[in-house]
């Protein structure tokens, strides 16, 4: 999956902000189908986003010697 420019340009913060929301919207149902589906596929592309973040931060922190970094929950960063 390739990640939007206007997702590729945010900072973890945000992009976890905007898939909280995206969240957020999906679980309030009320939305048409196509309006789902967008906002699925941007939910997507942000939880990927967010990931990649988090698998560089670990990289770096075993690169600078901390091999036990534990594993994070699945669902990690996409609840509050």
């Amino acid at each position: 999956m390739t990640t939007p420019t206007d997702i590729a340009a945010l900072s973890y913060e945000e992009a976890r902000d905007q898939l909280v929301e995206v969240v957020r919207t999906l679980e309030a149902g009320g939305a048409p189908l196509e309006k789902s589906m967008e906002l699925w596929e941007r939910g997507e592309a942000l939880a990927a986003h967010c990931q990649a973040y988090l698998d560089r931060a670990r990289q770096r922190l075993e690169a600078a010697g901390m091999q036990s970094v534990p594993d994070a929950p699945p669902s990690a960063g996409t609840t509050e």
